[in-house]
């Protein structure tokens, strides 16, 4: 990273210490997403919580996160990311000590739903102030992005190793207690290195409806799942859960087109460059999110593995993973987000594709292999995703579509975690089949969407 520098006022900071501090907001949200899955089997037993239940403890914050998000964007747009970004870190570093002192399962659930609304507020601002200091320059920018997603990679690898370890050592609240001095120190390194974003000179209303409705489908949506996975998806209760989440969607979507001021600007997905991206976020935080939480039962429970030994399992990952990411920041700097973009979700495919074979007796370096080539297509993928949003919407917008991406990612994510856990009640290793042959299809979709649409931008940008 080279030692770039930008001004703002009579400051003067080096460009590599804003990429830093940006990325722990990144590190807390992503190692909380996985470092929880490893003590999931020790939280229920030691919390008498069922598989449902379990869920529940991930996509609690998941889905506090995923539905906040563009409103959290949209607030640090209006005030300043980097207030927000602070109040943020407060707010989830507070939280987490809440999990690490929950006593039953719902006191957990709720801890991680404030967990979520704090990560929120930090996770879209952080990219914005990202964005911010990079003063223009595209290339130092997608190459700040790279270390950026390569540090919340890396984090999110890294967790069910760590958390193996302060499990078996420590106990599950240890898992936990680890965000305080990580919140402490990434709050006070936002105050000396960052420099606060321009705010929108108007300050229009909040979009009370399109954020109720916000919170309401993914709930709905993901209890539903859920719940189908217990009493079969074809149960009375289940679909009208889905009919409920499909009429809340629909009144979200005719609140934003009427909205003056909508939470989430529809006009935005007319760009085929931002729709594109967001359709690979939903595609790869789907399924790698679903599969991170099918992994560590399976390590545990078909496998035998402690939680030390499964979270290790989890360590190649994290070579894998950031090498990836690192790799592919140099690459859309040179070459643009449209390769990465193919190249990615059809290596996840084929990754996925070479999963459906594994059952109880595979041994472990033959998994290993198979999960480093979904790993590398994803790690190609999402710095060029996020790098295409930021570039294919106006400066002022960055928090805004950088939430609406993070939302449609963290949702995907939440609903991976519902779906492939429901598909359990077909056996663990029957439901992961199930699982990844979804995954395989939808990231082969993904690829196939970037690929039209290259050849019709391509087609477009012909003389005439």
């Amino acid at each position: 990273m080279p030692a770039a520098r930008h001004r703002t006022g009579s400051s003067r900071i080096p460009y590599a210490l804003a990429v830093v501090t940006t990325s722990f907001g990144f590190v807390v949200v992503q190692l909380d997403i996985s470092v929880v899955n490893i003590a999931l089997t020790r939280i229920g037993a030691a919390l008498s919580t069922n598989v449902a239940g379990l869920q529940w403890v991930v996509d609690g914050y998941a889905l506090a996160f995923a539905a906040l998000l563009m409103a959290g964007g949209a607030l640090g747009d209006r005030v300043g990311a980097r207030r927000i970004f602070s109040l943020g870190m407060a707010v989830f570093t507070l939280a987490s000590l809440g999990c690490a002192l929950a006593v039953n399962g719902a006191l957990l659930v709720a801890a991680r739903a404030a967990q979520g609304i704090g990560a929120a507020m930090l996770m879209p601002c952080s990219l914005a102030l990202l964005s911010h200091a990079s003063n223009g320059n595209s290339a130092l920018r997608a190459r700040g992005v790279s270390i950026w997603t390569a540090a919340g990679a890396a984090a999110l690898a890294a967790g069910p190793p760590l958390g193996g370890l302060l499990v078996d050592r420590f106990g599950w609240q240890s898992i936990f207690l680890l965000n305080l001095p990580i919140g402490i120190a990434a709050i006070a390194m936002a105050m000396a290195f960052l420099d606060e974003t321009p705010v929108k000179p108007e300050r229009p209303p909040i979009d009370i409806a399109g954020q109720a409705l916000a919170v309401l489908v993914p709930f709905i949506l993901t209890a539903a799942v859920i719940e189908g996975g217990t009493s079969g998806f074809g149960a009375p209760l289940v679909l009208s859960a889905f009919a409920m989440a499909a009429g809340a969607g629909v009144a979200f979507i005719a609140v934003e087109l009427r909205a003056r001021h909508p939470l989430l600007p529809l006009d935005l997905f007319r760009i085929p460059a931002f729709a594109v991206a967001n359709f690979v976020g939903l595609a790869v935080n789907m399924t790698t999110y679903g599969l991170i939480f099918l992994l560590s039962f399976y390590f545990q429970q078909v496998k035998g593995y402690s939680p030390v030994v499964a979270g290790a399992a989890f360590m190649p990952f994290l070579a894998a993973v950031v090498v990836a990411n690192v790799a592919a920041g140099p690459a859309v700097a040179r070459y643009g987000v449209r390769l990465p973009l193919i190249v990615g979700p059809a290596v996840a495919m084929l990754g996925f594709a070479l999963l459906l074979s594994v059952d109880a007796a595979t041994p472990y370096a033959s998994l290993i292999w198979r999960l480093l080539v979904l790993t590398i297509g994803t790690g190609l993928a999402v710095p060029a995703m996020t790098t295409a949003v930021l570039e294919a919407v106006p400066p002022g917008m960055a928090g805004m579509a950088s939430g609406v991406l993070n939302t449609i990612r963290q949702t995907s994510g939440a609903i991976g975690v519902a779906l492939f856990g429901a598909l359990t009640s077909f056996g663990l290793v029957a439901g992961m089949h199930m699982a990844l042959a979804i995954s395989a299809v939808l990231t082969g979709f993904a690829a196939g969407a970037v690929m039209i649409f290259v050849t019709r931008s391509g087609e477009a940008e012909e003389p005439a």
